[in-house]
């Protein structure tokens, strides 16, 4: 009896053995052999990858240089450290599609809208008048006393005339109107007509005019038309129905709908109690038509370059083995949307203690962040680590314009360089990604998507927001490549990247 139990004894360990190993979560990087497998938000193996630190970094489809520089650097360390290289995995998040669109075809860089563009129907320096009025029964009185038209210039204009609508049967004006023409978010008035009982203008298609000082807007522009009534009573506005002139798509004109909710600055409610009249600017003797003559030949040679950018990509990514393609488009507009999709592909593709997000642009001390996290105790739940923007003002126009987000600061938000969030965070943004709203930027977005669950915030000023260089800081945003790599020698030749003593 002595003798079988000996000769089972060694059996049964082996299966337990077995079993725990099963059950163990794995530390060996996932298999990226392929492209298509980068691809899966499911991974079918039951024993997934385990990091105590998941990176993610945000990284545009052409941005080769900056992804060596960083596997060249801190990602390669990380790699090649027996101690590090099972503890932290790293991954580069590149939108899947590039954008269609040329860039000369865009509405903006950070978009992928066509300037839907239609051939001028009038000749070279025509006027063309945004709205006529045929009938008098298309207007109504408001009990507003300023009314506002936002737009945005596509292809560059001359503003000739600025217009109101008569306050009778009779096209006359019984009140004193200004008509002010403003760059968004300034207080000084481009242009100005002022129209009186006794200094009413021309009549025109059933507009009052008067000619204004002329200058070129440029593509970009973005402005609002403001009426308003001296004596505060009413204005006459047009029915929100009527068909408004762009030019062909040179302009992009706001909505006038009944119900619109007025933008937290905006002049006065949304309307049209007037217009203008422009001209299109050319600035050759082709000019718009030429644009649209040529752009055939662009799409074709754009498309062409994307699919060599596609097969670069899908190379490098069997190559190294470290990229993440999410299912959108890559651009600016799209980066919050594309955050989102990663961290879908994170909890269905590995486990990990905390994720650390960061740009493809951002120096990064790993030595310093896992030393942190070691001796400040920070794997925890419901935790979010960063440096943190509080009351921060919401841009209307440019790179950061937020036209959606109603209040005039954002909540508290962490900077993009570099910030690090529980698994349970992510867990929740991944499980509800298709219906929290993308704003602006990823990093506001965040601070948004946050406020709804009230995370701990550990303030650290070690992940910078602007680009700079301190001994102990934990990241430094907005480098080139280059710099990436010099400041990472002075880091392993000296312990300061902003430095050596010897001159390194």
């Amino acid at each position: 009896m002595r003798r079988l139990a000996l000769i089972l004894l060694p059996c049964a360990v082996a299966v337990l053995v077995h079993l725990w190993l099963a059950q163990r979560p794995s530390s060996t990087p996932p298999d990226s052999s392929t492209h298509s497998a980068l691809l899966s938000f499911s991974n079918t193996d039951e024993s997934l990858p385990f990091y105590e630190v998941l990176v993610g970094v945000l990284s545009a489809r052409h941005h080769y240089e900056l992804r060596q520089a960083i596997r060249e650097t801190w990602l390669g360390y990380l790699r090649d450290h027996p101690l590090f290289q099972h503890r932290v995995g790293v991954k580069f998040i590149v939108g899947e599609h590039g954008c269609l669109i040329p860039e000369e075809d865009r509405e903006d860089p950070y978009s992928c809208s066509l300037l839907n563009f239609t051939e001028p129907v009038a000749g070279r320096d025509a006027e063309i008048e945004i709205v006529r009025v045929p009938d008098p029964s298309m207007l109504a009185s408001s009990d507003a006393s300023a009314i506002a038209l936002d737009f945005k210039v596509l292809h560059p204009v001359v503003i000739t005339r600025l217009g109101v609508f008569s306050s009778g049967t009779q096209s006359e004006l019984q009140s004193n109107v200004t008509v002010k023409l403003l760059q968004l978010d300034q207080e000084e008035a481009v242009v100005t007509a002022r129209f009186s009982a006794i200094s009413t203008g021309t009549l025109v298609s059933g507009l009052w005019y008067k000619p204004v000082e002329q200058f070129i807007l440029p593509k970009g522009f973005e402005g609002t038309l403001v009426w308003e009534n001296m004596a505060s009573t009413g204005l006459t506005i047009v029915n929100s129905s009527v068909q408004l002139n762009d030019g062909g798509g040179v302009l992009k004109i706001s909505s006038i709908a009944e119900g619109i909710l007025p933008h937290r600055s905006a002049r006065g409610f949304p309307g049209l109690a007037g217009g203008f009249t422009f001209t299109i600017y050319e600035e050759t003797h082709y000019g718009l038509s030429g644009l649209l003559w040529g752009r055939p030949a662009r799409m074709e040679h754009h498309a062409s370059m994307l699919r060599q950018e596609d097969a670069a990509l899908q190379q490098e990514s069997l190559r190294h083995g470290d990229m993440v393609f999410v299912d959108v488009v890559d651009t600016y507009r799209n980066v919050p949307s594309k955050l989102l999709q990663f961290y879908k592909w994170s909890v269905g593709n590995a486990d990990f203690n905390l994720l650390l997000k960061t740009d493809d642009d951002c120096y990064i001390d790993v030595d310093s962040v896992l030393m942190k996290i070691d001796h400040k105790g920070l794997k925890r739940s419901n935790f979010w680590w960063g440096n943190f923007r509080q009351s921060w003002a919401v841009d209307r126009i440019g790179k950061w314009q937020e036209l959606e987000y109603a209040s005039p600061a954002y909540p508290a938000f962490a900077c993009g360089s570099g910030y690090v969030v529980s698994r349970d965070l992510v867990q929740w943004l991944a499980s509800n990604a298709d219906q929290l709203k993308a704003y602006q930027g990823e990093d506001v977005s965040m601070g948004i998507w946050m406020a709804a669950v009230g995370p701990h915030k550990y303030q650290d000023p070690g992940w910078l927001c602007e680009k700079e260089c301190y001994l102990d800081m934990l990241s430094s945003p907005q480098h080139t490549a280059e710099e990436l790599h010099i400041l990472w020698d002075r880091k392993r030749a000296c312990q300061d990247p902003c430095g050596c003593p010897w001159g390194h």
